[in-house]
């Protein structure tokens, strides 16, 4: 009953301009995406990239059919087949760098990723980027020539970044779209820093970045068997937040509401065009102590999440291929579940298309209404060369304690938006853009602590 008189207190409150009928609710292409993801393609790659015995990145780099070097040039062969497949609407490209002087990289090494860039066509300066990690290990990180066939470990993860972008290439989107295979990842996250690193000097406007990582086992070490989970691991306040920053977040919150988070809060609700499957949103940057690909990107101040399974099985991580007292270890290709790897790639494809879809989230979000009855949120309306798909904007709030928006309204193509009688003390606020063709933005907290950037 006090939520049913919450919300005619708000539909009191809105202005005529707002009465304009709302977009609808779902773009039909995403139930096609979310089915689109092969199990067999990605069971191919992975078996493929396994072929190459390691994918160390201390391995060869020159070697035609073995190490990490044969495994990239494979990988950029095959996204430069699928940009022949769509008249070339990938862009393919290396990015490297030499790293040396580190504990698990003591010479210089040339660490080589693989991108694939899928350009917007109305705000190509805006991205959302899918990634996945060449490289693999045995138990020694230094064990560059004993075989390594990082089945799950993570082919899975490059082999659904090649899956979302064969089923994406099919489509056109506003914003750009960048799948990413990246090395390095074992001995110290090098490929994720060099092409985080590389966007922020070219100026990227990056919405989010889904870091796969292990996607392909359904069986953990716990002995539970889900096909039906993914975790998506995001971090809090963000790693760049100054001191100013956080004293004014302690007196307006914020510290849940991270643009990392609200891009895992998005995953989770296109979770819901995935058949048979939920999201278990993990509030930390990642597995307890550990580390993955998509940290480059947080420590930089990008939204950045980790998409992987539910449940792990440590057996089948960072081993020696070996049987000891009848205990099978190794990450080999009998312990991936293809369907599952093509159920979260599905997941990753619907989450990339509808921010690619979607207007860039609203920039410059304000709240206001300490004592009084009333709480006005204000943002800045994108340029209409960057939006021209924008029909407006949604304003969400939720009580402080729950995980998801829970309350939302659509207030038009306006700048700023009054909803009566809703107590700022009481809820979390935010606001999203909206597509004419009703696919939507994140949703972004007011203030520095949610904001995703400006246009």
């Amino acid at each position: 009953m006090r939520r049913t008189l919450l919300a005619l207190a708000c539909l009191a409150a809105v202005p005529a301009l707002a009465q304009v009928a709302p977009p609808p609710a779902e773009k039909p292409e995403l139930h096609q995406i979310a089915t689109a993801p092969s199990a067999a393609r990605i069971e191919a790659d992975i078996r493929k990239l396994v072929s190459f015995g390691t994918r160390h990145t201390l391995s060869s780099q020159t070697d035609p059919v073995r190490g990490v070097g044969a495994a990239t040039r494979w990988i950029h062969d095959e996204f430069e087949r699928i940009s022949r497949d769509c008249g070339g609407c990938l862009e393919v490209r290396y990015v490297s760098g030499t790293v040396q002087g580190e504990p698990r990289i003591p010479d210089p090494v040339e660490v080589v990723s693989v991108i694939a860039i899928q350009r917007g066509t109305a705000d190509p300066g805006r991205y959302v980027i899918m990634s996945g990690d060449i490289d693999s290990r045995a138990t020694d990180v230094m064990d560059a020539t004993s075989d390594a066939p990082g089945a799950n470990d993570n082919a899975s993860g490059v082999a659904g970044t090649l899956e979302a972008a064969r089923v994406l290439s099919k489509y056109k989107f506003p914003g750009s779209i960048v799948y990413a295979a990246l090395s390095g990842e074992e001995q110290g996250l090098f490929g994720g820093r060099i092409l985080a690193e590389q966007a922020q000097r070219e100026g990227w406007r990056i919405t989010g970045v889904l870091n796969n990582d292990m996607i392909g086992n359904s069986a953990g070490i716990n002995g539970v068997v889900d096909n039906t989970t993914a975790r998506v691991f995001a971090e809090g306040t963000r790693a760049t937040e100054t001191a100013e920053e956080a004293r004014l977040r302690r007196f307006t919150g914020g510290e849940v509401d991270s643009p990392t988070r609200n891009l895992a809060r998005y995953i989770d609700r296109m979770a819901a065009y995935v058949p048979n499957l939920d999201v278990m949103m993990v509030y930390r940057l990642d597995r307890f102590a550990r580390g993955g690909h998509h940290r480059p990107f947080n420590d930089l101040g990008y939204p950045a999440v980790r998409v992987m399974e539910t449940n792990e099985h440590y057996d089948r991580q960072h081993q020696d291929l070996r049987t000891e007292n009848g205990r099978v270890y190794g990450d080999t290709i009998d312990g991936v579940d293809f369907d599952y790897a093509a159920k979260l790639t599905a997941l990753n494809a619907v989450s990339l298309a509808g921010l690619a879809w979607a207007p860039p989230p609203p920039a410059n979000v304000s709240i206001e209404g300490a004592v009084t009855a009333d709480t006005t949120l204000k943002w800045t309306r994108a340029p209409a060369a960057q939006a021209p798909n924008l029909a407006g904007y949604k304003v969400y709030w939720r009580l402080t304690t729950e995980p998801q928006w829970t309350h939302s309204r659509w207030v038009g193509d306006v700048e700023a938006f009054t909803l009566r009688n809703v107590v700022i003390d009481n809820y979390f606020f935010g606001v999203s853009a909206v597509a004419k063709d009703g696919t939507e933005s994140p949703v972004v907290f007011p203030g520095a602590a949610g904001s995703f950037g400006g246009y």
